[in-house]
């Protein structure tokens, strides 16, 4: 406990929707909740992939415009390549017991993590409730998810 008898509170907002952009949120997330952190992930624009049911478990490792990627850029825009990416990302997590993003995310929200999409990206998706995966809490604007967040610390991916 910090600040008294307010618990420490982390607010980790998902901006990006492939492979290796899922991890992060769901690892810090679950580090925090074994350290007893309350924790709301929050998904915003392209984030959204990685709780709408259509595309969570097909979520792809983009080697074009990616720096960390081990070949040049230009490499990247040869047909299969990010399937290739996706692949090897993809077994390389499983190799270290890392679950895939859906049982991650179970896991994370059966630990006490809540998870909320941002209205303004799931009206601009033209989503609806039943498009977004079961550990969804709410669809929330940027306002109340801000208010859940004051004294959180806060992390954007």
């Amino acid at each position: 406990m910090s600040d008294g008898d307010k618990p420490r509170k982390l607010a980790i907002i998902n901006s990006k929707g492939t492979l290796d952009m899922a991890y992060p949120g769901l690892v810090l997330g679950n580090a925090a909740r074994m350290m007893g952190i309350d924790v709301a992930m929050f998904y915003t624009f392209w984030g959204m992939d990685i709780i709408t049911k259509s595309k969570r478990d097909s979520l792809k490792v983009a080697p074009v415009g990616n720096p960390a990627m081990p070949l040049p850029n230009i490499v990247g825009v040869i047909p299969g390549m990010t399937s290739m990416a996706t692949s090897m990302m993809s077994k390389e997590i499983a190799k270290i017991d890392i679950p895939p993003i859906g049982e991650f995310m179970e896991m994370l929200h059966d630990a006490g993590a809540s998870f909320y999409a941002c209205k303004m990206s799931f009206d601009m998706n033209h989503l609806t409730r039943e498009d977004l995966v079961p550990e969804v809490d709410d669809v929330v604007g940027a306002m109340e998810f801000l208010e859940w967040a004051e004294g959180a610390q806060i992390i954007f991916i």
